[in-house]
């Protein structure tokens, strides 16, 4: 194998009540099952509560609303700009003393 190209591996990953087949890094393996997991168990709540209330196209929405909003919260944690601003304000203030 080329130095620098990924390993491709087909999978079919089962998720809520379809099979869906995929051509993936080998690397991500881990990830995609685990994605298709949690998709799984949250449409699978919503269709438990809103059977018959809601269409499918809506659970579907919703599961991607809420997934997306732990992305988003996820990524609120991982916001470094005040980190770098404190950095910056404080090898400002080092260099002034130096000088």
């Amino acid at each position: 194998m080329a130095e620098g190209s990924k390993e491709k591996l087909n999978i079919t990953l089962h998720v809520y009540d379809e099979d869906i087949h995929a051509t993936i890094d080998r690397a991500d393996e881990e990830f995609y099952r685990a994605a298709a997991k949690l998709i799984s168990e949250r449409y699978g709540a919503y269709a438990q509560v809103f059977a018959g209330i809601k269409s499918d196209h809506t659970i579907a929405l919703m599961t991607l609303v809420e997934i997306a909003l732990r992305y988003e919260k996820e990524l609120g944690k991982n916001d470094t700009v005040p980190y770098r601003d404190i950095l910056s304000q404080l090898t400002s203030e080092i260099e002034e003393v130096i000088k």
